[in-house]
């Protein structure tokens, strides 16, 4: 590769080799032989095997012996799915277009593309755009999307005023919808996202005009009627071995917990019959004796912000009953409610309570920012991302994109003709690197987690709203009931010590991981 290759007949060793060395202070601090062999040199003996996918991590210091009580959502949370329900979803929502919402029949002919988006884009809908958003608001290049195209990036820049900057008052809201940018943050809008890409491939290609809003609201309207009217569950219950994953892992960590004396609830929008079905598959047909209580159809996240709905009691048969709620009883179901009603019929508040979900707004955010609880983020994509980063190639592409990144901050003072010329072929062979990085992740939109360099708006929300992130609520059963879970202490940009020490993951004194 670049880093050695020759300029007008002279190679960089020649050309460089003393300001190579300056970088490390001696000559012994990599071999300058080959590209791999500086390669293999920079990265630490057993660097590939670091991070554990069925870890869990920590944002913010908890200790679980300190926990008391644990709350779970249900879908996505407990209930984990297989990918073919994303298929179902956007098939029945692409025919509810056509069938009721007199789309073109054409639209029949597109399918789910599994892998097409990822969790946490923003869709301009004024200006038809999918596209993966920074922490600082930057539209990271390469990733905007019009239809199942992407938009050239000197497009995307003249459509924000000859900027890549979404200005602050465009931008999400607390629960990810701004006035004119929407951010799919659920697992649920994966099929939405391509639906939506699928919709405005047709029209442009067929060159058809649309409205934009329309658009989006249609699509957005049929996907909700997949589930407001149980299409969803139904497809659920009917095949639940088909669908739901893991189940058995979710009673040993639902067991050990009340084992430990530990009380649990659930709080879920989903209704009772589908959650009593998947909870008997996966737990056993006494799966309510675990729970101190069970809210279903809670309407989260104004659950959590809304006084207004009383709790309302259930029957054994999912039958509502009338009688007004003076106490929250063991083993009985409730619909609805609120939080303050929730806190104060319990007594369970602050950092007692350790609560998980997916949804960082709706499960999440108001639990941790207005309440005091303890907070959990299940995000399955974890798993992948992490077997991703273990792998040689991501390993080995990173330690040479942060190779070249130090030599360009530390040569770009020389200013003569030649050296001009290799920090371009530096620049561009760098900008490769990040390309090919990416696409490890997804050959569209890149990693969730990371954008180049910076976090993600996903990552941001991540680490704001959440004490631990996991992949799974299994991944508990790795730890002790009484573990204490420390973030690692990763360097402010004015605490960072020289870049060489920050190439690879996991290097002594940073935690630290650069994707894509």
């Amino acid at each position: 590769g670049g880093l050695f290759e020759g300029v007008n007949g002279r190679s960089l060793r020649q050309q460089h080799c003393a300001p190579l060395l300056l970088l490390c202070g001696t000559s012994s601090c990599f071999s300058l032989t080959s590209p791999l062999s500086l390669l293999l040199d920079l990265l630490p003996p057993g660097v590939c095997n670091l991070l554990n996918p069925a870890a869990i991590y920590a944002n913010n210091e908890i200790s679980l012996g300190d926990v008391e009580i644990y709350g779970f959502d249900y879908d996505y949370t407990l209930a984990q799915y297989s990918n073919l329900l994303h298929s179902m979803i956007f098939n029945t929502a692409r025919d509810i277009l056509i069938e009721q919402f007199k789309y073109p029949e054409g639209l029949g002919k597109y399918d789910y593309i599994p892998g097409f988006a990822i969790r946490g884009l923003h869709y301009d809908v004024q200006k038809s755009l999918l596209m993966k958003i920074d922490a600082f608001h930057y539209v990271q290049l390469g990733t905007a999307y019009r239809g199942l195209k992407p938009v050239p990036d000197e497009e995307v820049i003249e459509l924000y005023g000859g900027t890549q900057h979404i200005p602050l008052y465009q931008m999400s809201d607390f629960y990810g919808k701004g006035p004119s940018l929407k951010q799919f943050m659920d697992i649920f809008s994966l099929p939405e996202m391509t639906l939506l890409s699928s919709v405005i491939d047709y029209f442009i290609t067929h060159g058809i005009e649309f409205d934009q809003v329309h658009l989006y609201k249609d699509i957005s309207d049929a996907i909700r009627d997949v589930h407001v009217k149980g299409v969803m569950y139904k497809w659920i219950e009917k095949d639940l071995e088909q669908y739901i994953l893991h189940g058995d892992e979710i009673y040993a960590v639902l067991n050990r917990l009340v084992n430990h004396k530990k009380k649990l609830f659930l709080i879920t929008n989903s209704p009772f019959s589908f959650v009593d079905k998947g909870m008997k598959h996966m737990v056993g047909k006494n799966w309510r004796d675990l729970f101190d209580m069970v809210i279903v159809q809670a309407d989260k996240p104004n659950f959590f912000t809304d006084r207004r709905k009383p709790f309302r009691k259930l029957d054994d048969k999912g039958s509502l009953q009338w009688d007004k709620i003076n106490q929250l009883e063991k083993g009985k179901i409730y619909k609805e409610g609120n939080l303050f009603d929730f806190l104060r019929l319990t007594g369970w508040r602050g950092s007692k309570v350790l609560y998980f979900g997916d949804h960082l707004y709706s499960d999440l955010a108001d639990l941790m920012l207005r309440h005091g609880w303890r907070t959990g983020a299940i995000v399955p994509e974890l798993e992948t991302e992490i077997r991703i980063i273990n792998t040689e190639q991501y390993m080995h592409s990173l330690t040479w994109q942060q190779a070249l990144t130090g030599l360009l901050e530390r040569m770009q003072m020389y200013q003569d003709a030649e050296s001009k010329q290799v920090l371009l072929e530096w620049m561009k062979e760098r900008q490769e690197i990040r390309s090919l990085t990416k696409n490890l992740f997804n050959p569209q939109f890149g990693s969730i987690f990371r954008t180049f360099h910076n976090p993600t708006y996903f990552s941001r929300r991540l680490v704001r709203f959440s004490d631990i992130y996991m992949a799974s609520i299994s991944c508990l059963l790795n730890y002790d009931v009484n573990f204490t879970f420390y973030p690692r202490r990763t360097p402010l940009q004015h605490e960072a010590p020289l870049w060489m020490d920050q190439l690879c993951t996991g290097w002594p004194g940073t935690r630290a991981t650069a994707q894509c």
